[in-house]
Parts: structure tokens; sequence; C-alpha cells
């Protein structure tokens, strides 16, 4: 599919695969995990990531983020893990951004110093908080943007800049954004994480992770992630690919509505802050309209001390108490409780993540009766 085509119709097009038995209009399924090797250069095996739903599902992603190969995995943390410990050994130093997603603070917290690499995480996220922790050893730089849970925004190119300077690498995790709103590597970061569990899938049935870059660096990365193991099989594959065909249109009405929630509960006076770039309000609104397309279906807010945040959440109808987000259904969660529960109480506040603080996940639905379904549980007293 060439590049010169609108991201909806590489949504739907790239990477499909020829059906030359029954002549379908989508791709086959071929799940086998046995192939033949004799007089064929390749050697197809699952977990090597070379099967035909593979490659295609990654070639697909790979076109949307702008980028010339790609590799999908069983789960965002499989793909990040296997990204981080492609480039780092032992001796290296890497510099992480400030305010993560929990599961990526924890691997890094917990795993890297078993492998003696060594770690800074930054005190904000200015170039110059980046800046302020290089040394000679340091090998990679790690964000994401918006970050979550309080979609702060970091400088792309700024941060792209920097380390180009130094010939130091770039990851980002893309999740909270989705190829949709923000292209990473357009501003010349090297690789792209997605937690494909998300926006990718978009209807809660699938785990998986991605992992797009240039040609070099993915081929860099493959040989960790076979030793890992965390490829994905051919049917999950293919209905990673059936979801992205509709993301577009997903994300699109997402967008529409955590703008429109964000502003209702700018307004309400239960409601102590709102999180979302779209806001005029937020600090980093400008930066997000310079390298995002749209701001996003994520928002996060902090309720008033005297809300019940549990019992908030038990009185919704229609928005989900989940532990997860980006699909076609509203939810929303305590970080304190789910996506940072791996976070001591001391580590969260210091990210600005108080107990009060609720992540909501704009679904497709009209937004009317989303808002009108924050109104009454905002008004119930338990």
């Amino acid at each position: 599919m060439a590049q010169s085509n609108s991201i909806k119709t590489i949504c739907v097009h790239s990477g499909t695969i020829a059906d030359s038995q029954a002549h379908g209009s989508i791709s086959p399924i071929f799940p086998a995990t046995s192939h033949a090797y004799l007089d064929l250069q390749k050697k197809a095996y699952p977990r090597y990531f070379n099967t035909l739903n593979q490659e295609a599902l990654a070639l697909k992603l790979a076109a949307l983020e702008h980028g010339e190969s790609g590799l999908i995995f069983s789960s965002g943390m499989a793909a990040i893990s296997a990204v981080l410990l492609s480039f780092l050994k032992k001796g290296d130093h890497a510099v992480i951004q400030q305010k993560l997603y929990g599961g990526t603070s924890n691997f890094i917290s917990n795993c890297l110093a078993d492998f003696a690499i060594e770690h800074d995480t930054t005190g904000g996220l200015a170039v110059t908080d980046f800046t302020s922790c290089l040394r000679e050893n340091t090998r990679l730089i790690y964000i994401e943007t918006p970050s979550n849970p309080l979609l702060e925004i970091t400088g792309l190119q700024a941060v792209a800049g920097l380390a180009k300077s130094r010939d130091i690498l770039t990851i980002i995790d893309n999740t909270f954004a989705s190829p949709v709103n923000q292209n990473p590597l357009d501003f010349g970061i090297d690789i792209v994480v997605h937690s494909a569990t998300k926006y990718l899938s978009g209807h809660s049935d699938i785990c998986a992770g991605a992992v797009i870059a240039g040609r070099a660096n993915i081929e860099k990365i493959m040989p960790r992630a076979v030793n890992f193991g965390g490829s994905l099989n051919a049917q999950t594959c293919n209905l990673l690919e059936r979801s992205v065909k509709t993301l577009v249109l997903r994300v699109t009405q997402q967008n529409q509505n955590a703008q429109a929630i964000a502003e209702f509960l700018l307004e309400n006076p239960k409601i102590e802050q709102v999180n979302y770039p779209g806001l005029q309000s937020h600090p980093q609104h400008d930066l997000a309209k310079e390298q995002m397309h749209g701001f996003g279906g994520m928002l996060s807010f902090v309720a008033q001390s005297g809300v019940d945040i549990v019992a908030l959440q038990k009185n919704l109808q229609l928005i989900k108490p989940s532990m997860s987000l980006g699909a076609v259904e509203s939810t929303i969660c305590s970080p304190a409780l789910t996506s940072h529960a791996l976070l001591s109480r001391e580590q969260r506040l210091a990210e600005g993540i108080s107990d009060n603080l609720l992540r909501l996940s704009a679904g497709i639905e009209d937004v009317d009766d989303l808002i009108a379904d924050l109104q009454q549980a905002l008004e119930k007293k338990g």
C-alpha cells in the first residue's frame, strides 16, 4: 500500500493477504505452527515473528505509523521489555521520562537493575529535564506522550533533536494517542511502541503489543524478541487486523466525546481539576496542537475531597468501571487501584497521582448520554 494513501485507506487495505484459494475480500488465517523448510529460504515459525498473519499486521501498523517495519507481540509489556533489553546492556544508562504507565515504571524500577543497567528519571517533561539526566553512557531516552494518567505532553521534536545530537536512541509509547492522533517517527523519534490491547484493538477482547521503527532497528530487536517468545498467534493477529480497519472511525468519535466530557467536567463544582490536552486551560495545549492531529479519547480528573470516588464509579450506569482503555465502550478507573497500583502511595503522589484521581476512556456512545451518566452519578450522595 503506497504511503500516499490516506490513513483511512491504509487502515482498511494495507497489509491485506491475498486469498488465492477462495478469493475472499479479507486476509485468510494461517494458524499452522509447523511449516515445511526444505528448499525454502524462509523458515516460518510463530515465535520467529515471520508467519503470514504476523507480517501482514506488522505491515499495516508500520504504514499507519510511517515506519519501515514492525513486530507484533502478545502484550504491550512484551513489546516494551523486548525493545529496552535489545538496546541496553550491562553498564549502560537510560533516561526515563517521569510519569509513565505503571507497568513500564515497575519494569524499569525492578528489572533493569538486575541486568546492571542504570537509569535516571526526569524531574519534568521539558527538554532541559532530559538534558540534565544525560551521561556519557546514556544509550536511550524513553518517553510517553500524552502521559498516563495525567495527559501531560512531551515535546517530540525537542527530545528527538537532543537525542540525535548525542547519538542516543529514542523510544515512545504512543498508546494513548494512537497512530490516528500522533505519528512520532515524523518528528524524529526512532521507535514507537503500542499496547495494541487498547485503541488498535478497540473492543476489549485482544491482548497484544506492537513495535514500529526503521528496518535496521527492527532487525536489532528481533533476536531478543525471538528469545523472549512474546509472539502472537494467527487468530489473534487476524482479529487485530480486523479491528484496525475501523481505527480512524472509532478514534475520531472518541476524540470528540472526550473533548465534550472534559469541557463538562471543567464546569462541574465537584471536580477540582481536569487533565485533557484539548482544553485551552491545559498547560501544554499549544504544544499538543503542534504535534497531534487530535487530542485523544483519554482524560483524567480529580474529584473534590468530599466525593467518594468508589461510590461515584458504582453509581455510573453507562460508563463501566474497568481497568483497560481505548475501547468502543466508555470506561473509568482509579489509577491508584489499577494502572499504577504497583507503585507505592508515596511514588504515586510524587508523580501527581492523587487518591481522588479518576481516568476516563471515552467510547463511541452518544456523548449526551455519557455526560448525563456522569451528571447523575456526581449528584448522588452514595
